[in-house]
């Protein structure tokens, strides 16, 4: 007999500075940085809505304060939960400086943490902050960023937080994020969310704003981090959901650890 449990299609957006062309040797002002997101950010929420699809964004505390308005209409349809307080720098104390700071200006509970570029973060902390699930394991090799080769890969307790890893696929622990997005194949990317999506029952995916935007000028940024930028990469991602959306359902992150208790 079939199951009735429905797969979960966690497509989530890390909304933050762009301060990725600072990391290749750009100069631009906090300002810019935000610009460029923000440019991003709404040709993604376009997308969404054509699609009905709700997401998980985490999001700086400062980029949500520099762009309120924007960020308490995208809370209206989708969950926010805490990317840190800054993109470039974390200390502990922004666990919960971050949280009350978007509970402030959204007047809503912040349940959810993912640190910048999938940092290791002390689980007592994130209990004192009030967190219910950290989503900043990614259970693959990155070179020069993290070896997770041996964590787990579902969704599991560390003491009160449910930590949901990035999606990785069965057995080989291929990571499915956003440079997978951009670099793979999209038929074979597609084809292992779906193997993805059924053999976990849930997929983990993640992005950044960005990424949709016309990012040629930046000719110090590596050709595989701006592959398929903008209407190409927005266009990959319309495609990807409504494929997706034949075999699971889309469901915000805070939604889906509710359903592991």
């Amino acid at each position: 007999m079939a199951s009735t449990n429905p797969r979960h299609i966690l497509f989530t957006v890390d909304v933050e500075e762009f301060d990725t062309a600072l990391e290749y040797g750009h100069d631009l002002s906090l300002n810019e940085q935000i610009a460029v997101s923000t440019k991003g950010l709404r040709l993604l929420a376009e997308r969404f809505d054509a699609l009905n699809a709700r997401t998980t964004l985490f999001t700086t505390a400062n980029y949500a304060l520099h762009e309120p308005d924007l960020m308490k209409r995208l809370a209206k349809t989708h969950e926010v939960a805490s990317h840190g307080y800054y993109h470039t720098t974390f200390e502990p104390a922004d666990l919960a400086t971050s949280k009350r700071a978007l509970e402030n200006l959204l007047g809503q509970p912040i349940r959810g943490f993912r640190r910048a570029r999938m940092g290791e973060t002390n689980p007592d902390d994130l209990v004192a902050a009030g967190y219910v699930y950290n989503s900043s394991l990614h259970p693959t090799f990155i070179p020069g960023r993290y070896n997770h080769w041996g964590e787990p890969r579902l969704p599991f307790r560390e003491k009160t937080i449910w930590q949901i890893p990035a999606s990785v696929t069965p057995h080989v622990r291929l990571p499915l994020f956003w440079l997978s997005l951009k670099n793979f194949p999209f038929s074979l990317y597609k084809q292992l969310c779906l193997q993805t999506l059924r053999a976990d029952g849930f997929v983990n995916l993640y992005v950044h704003p960005w990424e949709f935007t016309d990012l040629g000028e930046f000719d110090k940024i590596p050709t595989y981090v701006k592959r398929h930028s903008r209407d190409e990469l927005l266009d990959r991602v319309e495609a990807l959901l409504r494929f997706l959306r034949q075999h699971g359902e889309y469901t915000t992150m805070g939604e889906f650890a509710d359903t592991l208790r």
